[in-house]
């Protein structure tokens, strides 16, 4: 029962419970599955490719998830030509660009600075937990971060 007492169990529970006060059904189940890992001693190795892989596999699942539409004949290439009549479809595209760059810049900047994982994953808990935001942050927050210390490297 000592297991239950660690400090990393204990911050997976304190987010257990705040995703549990948020009512986020995708923070509760993450955070079940990280303390299943843990309670049944999965090796550490497998947690390691978890933690190096699991942005890849959501990207992954994220992708097949946008690419349905396309594939049930919702989205086709009259939408995608009609996209670009607004501006809100350039902005889209724009945005989009963006944050494919920001994202690759941010994946890298957290194996670089890992200190910088730690206040990104728990910024972005705190935005699930009380501006019912998504999870889905900390690679292009990291992103911004990367370009926002590339500044202050301006100013130094």
């Amino acid at each position: 029962m000592f297991f239950l007492f660690t400090e990393s169990m204990l911050f997976l529970l304190l987010f257990l419970g705040l995703g549990l006060l948020a009512k986020n059904n995708s923070l509760i189940i993450a955070v079940a599955i990280v303390i299943l890992l843990k309670l049944f001693h999965v090796d550490s190795k497998v947690m390691e490719m978890i933690q190096s892989r699991g942005i890849n596999w959501g990207v992954t699942v994220i992708t097949v998830a946008i690419l349905i539409p396309i594939a049930t004949g919702q989205i086709g290439f009259k939408d995608l030509i009609d996209s670009f009549k607004s501006a809100a479809g350039w902005i889209g595209l724009f945005a989009g660009i963006a944050v494919s760059i920001l994202a690759k810049k941010g994946v890298g900047y957290m194996a670089v600075d890992p200190q910088v994982t730690v206040s990104l994953v728990f910024g972005t808990i705190l935005a699930v937990v009380l501006f019912r935001g998504v999870a889905a942050g900390p690679v292009i927050a990291a992103g911004i971060a990367y370009v926002l210390m590339q500044g202050v490297a301006l100013f130094k």
